[in-house]
Order: C-alpha cells, then sequence, then structure tokens
C-alpha cells in the first residue's frame, strides 16, 4: 500500500472550476478572485478579505501596510516555520522569538515579557489547526502596563493604538473559537492556499481583516488590493470593463496577486468544505486519536474542547519519552511500509539560516520537546478505512518496535 502525505484534493467539481476558468479566456486576477474572497468573508465572518499570491507575501505586505520597519520587533514563536520569522525579517524587522506551550501554541506569559517598547506586532501561530489562546494574547496586548510601552509611529499605528495582532492562520481554515471563526479573534487573520493545505490554490493565501472601527475597512480593502498589485490604481480586469486603459502608480506596492486560474482550484474546494471536506478531517482525527488512546505512549494532540475546535489540517502524533533519532526511525518504518509521514516543524532556530543570525534552540526547551517526539500523520478526505487502519496498525508496530529497541539499549549500557 502507498499512502502519500497530503495530496491535493481535485474532484470533479474542482476540474469543472478549472476548465470554466480556462474557457472564460481571463486567467490573471478576475472575477473568480472576487469570488473567493466572498467565499472566505461567508467562511470566516471576517470584515474585508484580500486574496494574494502565498502567505508569506500576505504576511509581508501586512507588516509593511502598519509601518513595521528596521529597529523594530515582531515577537514569533520558536516553533513555526520558517516563513513566520522571514516574512519579519522582509520587513526590515526584528524576530523575536518565544517558547511554545504543550499544545504547540504561543506562550502568551512569554510574549508578555518579550514585549519592549520596540514591539509593534505579535505574530500568533495556529499550529495544525489548532488556534492559539487569542484571549490571553488580546489580554496582553491591551493592558494598560503594554499600551503605554507603544508608541506609534504611522497613521495605522496611531489608529490601532496597540500592538498588532496578527494571526498565522495557514493551519487553521475552519478552526473555531469560543463559537465563532477563531479568525475573528485577531487584528489580521492570513491563511495559506498552499498545495497540502486544507484548501488549496495551488499557491496562494488570503487576508482577513478584523480591525475596530477605527479604520475604514472598505477603503483598507481597496488600498490593500491597489497594494498586491505594484500600487496601480487599475488592474487588468477592470480595464477591459469599459473603465478605459489610463492607470497611475500611488505607491511603491508589491505583486503579489493571485490569479484566476489558483482562485477556481480554491473556490470549487472552499464551497464543499464546511459541509464535506472539514467533517472528513475531523473524523479521521478522532479515529486516530481514539484508537491511540489505548496505548500508555500517545500524547493526544488538541483537537477541542468548551472553547477552541481545530481545523483537523494535521494530526501530530506525539510518543511519550521517545527521542528525536527514535521518532526518525518510526518514520523511517512508517516509509518502508509506503505510508508517508512528516513533522512539523523543526524549530526555526534549529535552522541553519537563523542559527547563524544569534538563534539557539537551547532558549526554547518546549519547542524542541515537542518536536522531538511529533509525527504528522496523512490525514485529508481521500483516505479510505482500509489506508487509516493500515497507518493505525503501522505505527503502533513501529512505535512498540522503537521502545523495544531502547530498553535494550538501555539494558546493555
Amino acid at each position: 500500500m502507498k499512502i502519500p502525505f497530503s495530496p491535493p484534493f481535485i474532484d470533479q467539481a474542482v476540474i469543472d472550476s478549472v476548465m470554466d476558468t480556462l474557457r472564460s479566456k481571463w486567467i490573471t486576477s478576475g472575477p473568480k478572485v472576487k469570488e473567493l474572497e466572498q467565499e472566505m468573508l461567508n467562511l470566516t465572518g471576517s470584515r474585508a478579505a484580500i486574496c494574494v499570491n502565498s502567505w508569506t507575501s500576505g504576511a509581508i505586505m501586512m507588516l509593511k501596510w502598519f509601518g513595521v520597519k528596521e529597529g523594530d520587533e515582531v515577537i514569533v514563536p520558536a516553533y513555526s516555520y520558517c516563513a513566520t520569522a522571514l516574512c519579519v525579517l522582509h520587513a526590515g524587522a526584528k524576530p523575536v522569538m518565544v517558547d511554545v506551550l504543550d499544545d504547540f501554541t504561543i506562550d502568551p506569559i512569554k510574549v508578555r515579557y518579550a514585549i519592549t517598547e520596540r514591539t509593534k506586532a505579535i505574530l500568533a501561530v495556529d499550529i495544525a489547526g489548532w488556534p492559539c489562546n487569542y484571549n490571553l494574547l488580546n489580554a496582553v496586548i491591551k493592558d494598560s502596563a503594554v499600551t503605554k510601552m507603544f508608541y506609534p509611529e504611522t497613521e495605522n499605528q496611531l489608529k490601532l493604538g496597540r500592538i498588532l495582532l496578527i494571526s498565522d492562520a495557514a493551519h487553521s481554515i475552519g478552526a473555531t473559537y469560543g463559537g465563532v471563526p477563531a479568525a475573528q479573534k485577531s487584528d489580521i487573520a492570513i491563511f495559506s492556499f498552499h498545495a497540502v493545505k486544507n484548501v488549496t490554490t495551488a499557491e496562494g493565501g488570503c487576508i482577513c481583516l478584523n480591525l475596530t472601527d477605527n479604520f475604514n475597512v472598505a477603503e483598507e480593502y481597496t488600498y490593500l488590493k491597489m497594494y498586491s498589485l505594484n500600487g496601480q490604481t487599475k488592474d487588468a480586469f477592470t480595464k477591459t470593463m469599459g473603465s478605459g486603459w489610463r492607470y497611475d502608480i500611488l505607491f511603491n506596492g508589491l505583486k503579489i496577486n493571485m490569479p484566476d486560474i489558483c482562485a477556481a482550484i480554491g473556490l470549487a474546494q472552499l464551497r464543499q468544505y464546511k459541509d464535506l471536506l472539514l467533517p472528513v478531517r475531523k473524523k479521521i482525527a478522532y479515529k486516530y486519536n481514539n484508537t491511540f488512546s489505548l496505548f500508555s505512549w500517545f500524547v493526544p494532540p488538541p483537537l477541542s474542547n468548551d472553547e477552541r475546535e481545530s481545523s483537523y489540517h494535521l494530526f501530530p502524533l506525539r510518543i511519550r519519552d521517545i527521542t528525536e533519532e527514535g521518532r526518525d526511525q518510526i518514520i523511517e518504518y512508517l516509509s518502508g511500509k509506503g505510508i508517508t509521514a512528516n513533522v512539523h516543524f523543526i524549530p526555526m532556530p534549529m535552522l541553519t539560516y537563523f542559527k547563524s543570525i544569534g538563534y539557539d534552540i537551547q532558549d526554547y526547551p518546549n519547542s524542541y520537546r515537542q518536536y522531538a517526539c511529533e509525527i504528522s500523520l496523512p490525514i485529508y478526505p481521500q483516505l479510505t478505512n482500509a489506508e487509516i487502519d493500515y497507518i493505525i496498525v503501522n505505527v503502533a508496530n513501529a512505535v512498540k518496535e522503537q521502545i523495544y529497541k531502547t530498553k535494550m539499549l538501555k539494558k546493555a549500557s
């Protein structure tokens, strides 16, 4: 049996949507992008949605929009994909890394201690689909002692009057918090539509705005659409609709717009997401969870509680008292059985580039602890019951074998 890690969900509805775009003769940014933005508003209940060509470019744009620059600081978790910190560096600022909690998410207490007069934003990462503790994070940034430390230097910083809270929602499309979409719990939530995500556009992302009433969200939407197209007053589709060819460049923007050919893929998936794709993911996650709970070595991942519910993007299996090397051997065992597993994530301070600029994994012990025992198992709608059972049996056998090897090595020493 061959089981890939995370193939895209491509059904006839997706194919029809793409073919419709091709037949329309309009493949760059146009009506399909607008439809996808509307579907994101329907799903998240946000005040505005701007589609872009990747999560990373969207995050860079929003940091620049807020006026983040050289000398500023943005707090990020050490346990995340590299883009979380790279976008800060691309904006010219310094990523200030803090450790995570046992549920993989950024530790609000460590965030509080990391805040300085140079802190302009917090990038909180929803790992595996599980939302961060946004109630605590909001309490931190709205605390009077913290707001007194905030020195606005741009118009948008003055309007907000405090540290900007951005949700790195790359994993958490469809997650909920307090009975509402989790995206509503931050000022800005940025989603990823990369090929392995719950909803994909091959490459792409979406910025959802839930800014305070000090902002005119409709004006911000118009501005950000221009920002994503080089600061240009008209996109190509608008010009073809009879508004004339003449345009202007109002400011130094970026070229990060999403094309319709990509939006068509995500649009067909998103329209099936709440009723089909997300429930299937949830069912698989709980089958894993309920079965592995029979084993003493299993550390359950956060899936749902009275406050939060995951989007079930990943199933982050954790194995109690395993070493990093032992974890890697389990992944090799699974590979030998035709099962492709993964690890999310190598903490950023362990990566060569971040080590070269001064970050040390020893400063983030819980990030390492979670990473060393984590294996991301396949979880996607196309998995059959037979494949899920095959994965479960082979994981159990692999862990049993590894635990036995560890015991024998301890006896030998």
